[in-house]
């Protein structure tokens, strides 16, 4: 057990996390790590930013204002907050249309596959359909946690399946608490 925390605390510390990592428990308690889970009980407790994140701040500023009015629009669609989805971009691709990570999120939302189809998002790389996909998903997880910030952008982070497993509370994974602390920062410092 001594190893699998030096191996995750040297990933969590690393500058450039190359893949997501997902954990399995197995029947017999035997826990398992990979960056390739085999099915979907493996569950992602870390996630990494967009391959070209670093690349995408310097244009913070600019993208922002290039995006505000679908934002805007979005947010005054599904009742969110806009302040809420400029942190989330910002924390999710600094405002890069096509972010891409290396778990296959795309997008300025970072929507994965599963969620874009959920919400009819046809092209993740399409702005307007991922704004309006992400924030119709982040709308869903204001209702389902009541409105409660901190899990409603948990649950984007690390899947509403994880939070509920921790009896509605930020899941323990560091990856979520610090994405967490980092969105309410922006979300506040936009106040």
């Amino acid at each position: 057990m001594m190893r699998i925390a030096v191996i995750l605390t040297g990933l969590l510390i690393a500058n450039e996390v190359l893949a997501d990592i997902y954990k399995f428990i197995d029947t017999n308690g035997r826990t398992y790590y990979t960056d390739k889970p085999k099915n979907s009980l493996y569950k992602r407790i870390i996630r990494t930013r967009p391959i070209n994140y670093a690349a995408a701040l310097p244009f913070v500023g600019v993208n922002k204002k290039r995006f505000a009015d679908l934002i805007a629009e979005a947010a005054n669609r599904h009742q969110v907050d806009v302040r809420l989805l400029h942190a989330v971009i910002q924390a999710e691709s600094a405002y890069d249309a096509s972010a891409i990570s290396s778990a296959g999120a795309v997008g300025l939302m970072q929507l994965m596959p599963d969620t874009a189809r959920r919400y009819g998002v046809i092209n993740r790389n399409d702005p307007v359909q991922n704004i309006d996909g992400g924030t119709h998903y982040l709308k869903d997880l204001l209702r389902m946690f009541d409105s409660n910030l901190n899990l409603a952008v948990a649950a984007y982070n690390a899947g509403e399946g994880a939070v509920m497993r921790y009896n509605n509370s930020i899941p323990p994974y560091p990856e979520t608490q610090n994405y967490v602390k980092t969105v309410m920062s922006l979300y506040y410092r936009h106040s």
